[in-house]
């Protein structure tokens, strides 16, 4: 992904999509173009319009943090779109500079051990392109049908190319959206990540929902913790959700799923924790079996 292109496509969007009576200006007449013009941004945000076109044109590179502020203000950006600016302005910053942030492929020993230990939640590490790097025991049983999909574990191949996803997420719209903000809010920080563009590149061709969400350029923070979920084997599970950051590994996060305590949701956990068990030991029993013979 080029990143001029990602600057002048977001920000182009937000001016689309900002009326004037929202920026607090007065409207004359039919406007040729939906939303702000550039000239009422540049003048919102104290700029001249000169120097606006130049951003809009994706160059971010020497913008300051005041004027990207500025801007943000004149676009009404929320907190996350806010956020995903200050991103594609470093990224234009390293892409000048030849710097580049490749996205983790394996996690550390003690990784593995945390999440190991983790017992009665369902742990997961991802890195920034949604691939799942490790997993728990009963982080592979709650998620068992992604780990049947083909190809390596990724949650958003699962998402948009799965038919069992639609089962397996009671709400499917909610997660599909959240990949895409997820992997759009990553393509702000790392537009020259070829297996991340290669990845946009195969859910656009495949998948024309994907497709149609990606090209609104929405981003948004995942804060709403509960989620819900059709398992094939649990049934219907309520389940709270963490997603935590690893310290010395940029771009890696914990993902942890658990239920309430005493809910109907935490037993039915801990029967697929304890299923999941059985299922380990009758397969290590094969495996001794075999191995005897």
């Amino acid at each position: 992904m080029d990143t001029k292109a990602e600057v002048r496509d977001f920000l182009t969007s937000r001016r689309a999509r900002t009326t004037p009576g929202e920026a607090g200006l007065t409207s004359y007449g039919t406007r040729q173009v939906p939303g702000l013009r550039r000239e009422e941004v540049a003048t919102l945000a104290g700029v001249s319009v000169d120097y606006y076109n130049r951003m809009e044109r994706g160059n971010l590179a020497g913008v300051s943090d005041g004027v990207l502020e500025a801007v943000a203000g004149a676009l009404r950006l929320d907190e996350a779109e806010r956020a995903h600016l200050f991103d594609l302005a470093r990224a234009s910053r390293d892409r000048a500079a030849g710097r580049r942030r490749p996205a983790r492929r394996s996690v550390r020993p003690t990784v593995e051990w945390m999440i190991d230990a983790m017992t009665g939640v369902a742990a997961f590490a991802v890195n920034s392109r949604q691939d799942i790097l490790a997993a728990n025991q009963l982080g592979r049983a709650f998620y068992a049908p992604l780990f049947k999909s083909a190809g390596p574990a990724n949650m958003a191949r699962f998402t948009y190319l799965d038919p069992r996803a639609r089962d397996f997420f009671s709400d499917w719209n909610r997660p599909a959206k959240e990949c895409v903000a997820a992997l759009r809010t990553q393509a702000g920080r790392d537009p020259a990540d070829r297996d991340l563009s290669d990845l946009v590149g195969e859910l656009c061709t495949r998948s024309a929902e994907f497709a149609a969400l990606w090209a609104t350029h929405d981003v948004r923070l995942h804060r709403k913790t509960e989620k819900q979920f059709n398992h094939p084997v649990a049934g219907e599970l309520t389940l709270r959700y963490e997603r935590l950051t690893v310290d010395g590994d940029p771009g890696l996060e914990i993902y942890a799923y658990l239920a309430e305590p005493g809910s109907r949701s935490a037993d039915a956990f801990s029967f697929l924790a304890s299923y999941s068990d059985e299922s380990k030991g009758t397969r290590a029993d094969r495996h001794a079996v075999d191995d005897n013979a």
